[in-house]
């Protein structure tokens, strides 16, 4: 690939890794200027509330976190999507069913795209009032992209806590019986796993086929697709990292592994990130480093559409979890 070496990418350097390649050199030296292609996604963050506190959240979120989006911004939220035309909307946090107005932002949301996603740690799901969160999600033919970690029942409690291994089957179960991840629905259920240590993921292509076989065959559950994504060395995963000791050791296979065939692939390429607060972001990594779209603070509301393409993709070390292996697409 043609580029111009002198690259200018944005950096926070706050927030970069210490003792590594810095990114943009790693990004130049293979002649690479990681550039924005045409943005068909809008990836909405609901906040840092949440019922678990995984060891591998890159957000810190939790149940003692009181960030959430407001009513006002996820009116401004549907605004831009209305004037972007996004082919897909994708709803994350925290736990995205817990934030109050939830059921409002699927209402107003939903009828805008033709691929609408909600991100699901599974468990948030089974809350009282989760049977109407749960139909309509099903009456707007919502995508859903459960976290399931591994079908190791400890290795999945040791990083999600007690408890939610069982949890977690028995919401995958539900959702199989109203018709989610079944064949001939069109109720699609995907699932994300992530190493539960300071390791890459395995093929994603054999950790599919692996949970395909073993869900259906001790639970009978079923589903559509499998994503195995490398965890960031950010938030709350750095820290574990540091305390295990394994952190310098993570970093250097993250580097060492950079896969130069995934920047075509890279999420952040056709994806703009919304913050709770309604800032722009290029990914929801960037929104855990506070690194903003184009290197300043602008709101969705002052966005006329999406970014342009051929605009300059912020960076930061915390990159390569994504361009490692297989990548993070």
């Amino acid at each position: 690939m043609e580029t111009d070496l002198n690259i200018k990418a944005i950096n926070n350097t706050h927030h970069e890794l210490p003792d590594v390649i810095p990114f943009n050199t790693t990004l130049a030296d293979n002649r690479i200027n990681l550039l924005r292609d045409k943005t068909t996604t809008l990836q909405v963050n609901l906040g840092l509330l949440c019922n678990q506190e995984c060891k591998h959240c890159h957000l810190d979120a939790g149940p003692g976190r009181t960030e959430i989006m407001s009513k006002e911004t996820i009116e401004h939220v549907a605004s831009y999507a209305k004037r972007s035309e996004f082919r897909t909307i994708d709803i994350t946090g925290g736990a995205p069913e817990m934030n109050p107005n939830i059921n409002y932002l699927i209402d107003i949301l939903a009828p805008l795209t033709k691929r609408f996603m909600l991100r699901s740690n599974l468990s948030a799901l089974d809350y009282s009032k989760s049977n109407y969160l749960i139909d309509l999600l099903k009456k707007n033919n919502v995508v859903i992209v459960a976290s399931f970690p591994s079908i190791n029942e400890s290795q999945t409690n040791s990083q999600r806590g007690k408890g939610m291994f069982n949890k977690s089957v028995e919401v995958l179960k539900k959702l199989n019986a109203i018709g989610y991840g079944m064949e001939g629905t069109g109720l699609e259920l995907n699932l994300v796993s992530n190493p539960s240590g300071a390791f890459l993921p395995s093929s994603q292509d054999q950790t599919e086929i692996r949970f395909k076989k073993i869900l259906k065959k001790k639970w009978n559950i079923s589903f559509n697709n499998l994503y195995s994504f490398a965890n960031a060395p950010i938030g709350r995963f750095r820290y574990w990292l540091e305390d295990s000791g394994n952190y310098s050791q993570y970093l250097e296979k993250l580097v060492s592994g950079f896969n130069s065939c995934s920047i075509d692939g890279l999420m952040c390429r056709t994806l703009v990130s919304v913050s709770w607060e309604g800032y722009v972001y290029d990914c929801d990594f960037n929104i855990a480093c506070d690194l903003p779209l184009g290197g300043e603070r602008i709101h969705i509301s002052d966005m006329p559409g999406a970014p342009e393409e051929g605009s300059i993709i912020a960076v930061a070390n915390h990159c390569y979890a994504c361009t490692s292996g297989m990548g993070f697409t």
